[in-house]
């Protein structure tokens, strides 16, 4: 039986780990592929192949105990669609993928060119900005917010609330009160606005979410107000949380990659190939969580049904088993694929509108910025289990 090297820890709640976890993960690869905790009782995989692997297959590595390590068989119900397996994820799925079709994305390329304009025309001449606190994380939560018709001057209040529920102090895997005050203050503010689309209907994805119809095996019906709270819910801290990491991580990559960022200004073609690179590079979100339904073998070791296995899709990235010199950012990388939006059933609805916010948020950047630099001692790093990147990113221009 192949074992691990007895000084080998990584930790998802380490703040000191987080801060730049390749190297652990790199060990990970190469000395422990299958990686046992025993502190918090987790397997994990960290190899490119492996969670490529266990990704498609969701009859053996189930999501519906949950896909967040802390929350693991604590999942309220109604429970939201990435906490589901087929059939009811499938079905769930097909009622919001309209919302994130191909015509839906054309149409919101442009409001989502002029929040980033908009944005980023107030720091003109400034010398300086926070790149996330002032834009990064601002564009997205503003795109969301406009797609379930959340009025303006209440969005920085959604951003705030999410960002406070994934929070994590050191040391701390769970604060059930500090959540529960939080999602209460969530929940209460969509639920005045569910009441009113339910009398008043708008072209809006809420009122989308509250007239469409879910197919069961007793015939269609319309989802109850919590399901469409939890839709809402999911749809508004994915749809936040992941687009501002990836901007955090373009601010701060392509600053210590200036020959890089010189690239895409003088060749903008290249931005959306660079939105892949980033996503290759540092994965917004590089924890995932799956339960076994059946032992499984990995690396000559036993893995027991009802064992939580994180699949570290931060670490696939980076592993050179799949890609050339991993640790390099290039633009102009060629590539097939990645696992950082996910694969298989879970890849991540939103996958397209993510796209499209960073590849706008850089055209407009560069065309505006051409050049910056970050100031280290003030920028803040998010601490969740789940997503992983800047809160607060000074930089010079």
């Amino acid at each position: 039986m192949a074992s691990q090297p007895p000084d080998l820890r990584y930790d998802p709640y380490d703040y000191d780990i987080d801060a730049d976890p390749h190297p652990v993960w790199r060990r990970l690869r190469d000395e422990a592929p299958l990686y046992h905790n025993p502190d918090y009782d987790f397997w994990a995989l960290s190899r490119f192949a492996d969670v490529l692997e266990v990704s498609v297959d969701w009859q053996t590595y189930s999501s519906a105990r949950g896909t967040v390590l802390e929350l693991i068989d604590k999942i309220p119900e109604p429970a939201p669609m990435i906490f589901r397996d087929p059939p009811e994820h499938a079905r769930l799925r097909k009622l919001v993928s309209r919302a994130f079709s191909p015509r839906r994305m054309a149409e919101l390329e442009k409001p989502v060119r002029e929040i980033a304009r908009g944005l980023l025309d107030a720091q003109v001449g400034a010398g300086g900005f926070d790149y996330v606190a002032d834009f990064g994380a601002k564009l997205p939560s503003m795109v969301i917010s406009s797609m379930l018709g959340v009025p303006e001057a209440d969005r920085d209040d959604i951003r705030r609330w999410t960002d406070a529920v994934l929070h994590r102090e050191p040391g701390e895997t769970l604060d059930d009160a500090r959540m529960s005050e939080v999602q209460g203050k969530l929940w209460g503010y969509f639920a005045r606005y569910i009441a009113e689309r339910r009398s008043a209907p708008r072209d809006d994805m809420m009122t989308d979410l509250l007239e469409a119809e879910i197919e069961e095996e007793g015939g269609a019906r319309r989802l109850t107000d919590v399901e469409v709270l939890v839709f809402i819910g999911l749809l508004s801290a994915a749809g936040n949380e992941t687009v501002a990491r990836l901007l955090g991580w373009a601010g701060d990559t392509l600053a210590r990659f200036p020959d890089q960022r010189r690239a895409l200004v003088e060749r903008p073609g290249l931005i959306p190939n660079a939105v892949e690179e980033l996503l290759r590079y540092e994965a917004p979100s590089p924890v995932q969580g799956r339960t076994l339904t059946r032992d499984a073998r990995w690396h000559g070791r036993r893995v027991p049904a009802g064992a939580t296995l994180l699949l570290l899709t931060g670490s696939a990235g980076r592993d050179e088993r799949e890609y050339p010199d991993p640790d390099r950012f290039d633009v102009e990388r060629r590539f097939e694929r990645h696992v950082s939006l996910g694969y298989g059933i879970h890849f991540c609805l939103g996958a397209s509108l993510a796209r499209l916010e960073g590849r706008v948020a850089l055209e407009e950047t560069l065309a505006r910025f051409p050049e910056w630099r970050v100031d280290p001692d003030a920028a803040e790093m998010v601490h969740t289990s789940t997503v992983r990147g800047y809160a607060k990113l000074p930089i010079r221009t």
